[in-house]
């Protein structure tokens, strides 16, 4: 879509043999979803830029005759597109794929569904120890967590540590990081369900990072603990124009109801 709301030129591209309309500079990911074909990927987020870090989503581009296997969602969509989706070629490489990724995330529900769809069920590879691991043994190292902690909300409190078969991610040195905001964003964006919280009374308990504590905020009007103080300080401190003092620290059902109060409050007594 355009900045003023209008669908960008729709263009005519090839898939797996097949003609269809798709709107001009569109992420093919997104394209081919919407047509409901079907193409496995992890790491996409439409908060973030595509980078095809889980490599999952690999189709082949056909150019005058010739394939070049490429992430869907770093391809624009453009008029005369061809795009192969399931070749013997890209099933072996998903197959593979599935393989390592069971290896790596062997407790991960997500990876043995998604990898049971190509008949994959078991791995070749060295599985990773999960012993004590904070990310459940589910974690495939595709960043989305360290990106949207970094890019989005500009807290930097989690990031990869050690290389190559050693990586993880986790806060500097394993240990409470005091930059973390409490947000949760991470375990939204990840795909594999790995990192775990907990709100406990008065804190919530970043679990998977090292049990980094943020203290809650409490409603001045029910008491009740509601979300990271520190979370909070920063939406207010940004909103424009900014949120009135009398309901500047009620939680979201209090603030609902005392608006909802005053509305009423407002209509004429027949």
């Amino acid at each position: 879509m355009s900045l003023f709301g209008s669908m960008n030129r729709m263009v005519t591209i090839t898939i797996n043999k097949n003609q269809y309309l798709a709107e001009e500079g569109e992420i093919f990911l997104l394209t081919a979803m919407r047509l409901n074909i079907d193409i496995p990927h992890l790491c996409y987020e439409k908060a973030l830029e595509p980078y095809g870090a889980c490599r999952l989503c690999m189709v082949d581009v056909v150019t005058c005759g010739k394939t070049t296997m490429t992430p869907a969602c770093t391809i624009k969509v453009h008029n005369g597109l061809e795009i192969l989706t399931d070749t013997p070629e890209i099933i072996k490489h998903r197959s593979l794929l599935f393989e390592l990724y069971l290896a790596e995330a062997p407790k991960s529900e997500v990876v043995r569904e998604m990898a049971a769809k190509y008949g994959v069920t078991k791995t070749r590879f060295l599985k990773k120890i999960v012993h004590d691991d904070p990310l459940l043994g589910k974690c495939i190292l595709c960043g989305l967590c360290v990106r949207v902690c970094n890019e989005i909300m500009g807290t930097c409190a989690i990031n990869f540590i050690n290389r190559g078969p050693y990586t993880v991610i986790n806060t500097p040195f394993f240990e409470q990081n005091p930059d973390c905001a409490g947000c949760a964003a991470c375990a939204q964006v990840c795909p594999t369900n790995a990192i775990v919280f907990d709100d406990r009374g008065s804190n919530r308990i970043m679990q998977s990072w090292s049990h980094t504590t943020v203290p809650l905020a409490t409603c001045s009007s029910c008491r009740k603990s509601f979300a990271p103080e520190k979370l909070m300080q920063k939406v207010l401190n940004n909103l424009e124009p900014e949120i009135i003092e009398e309901i500047r620290t009620l939680c979201p059902e209090c603030r609902r109801k005392l608006i909802t109060r005053k509305e009423v409050g407002k209509i004429p007594k027949s």
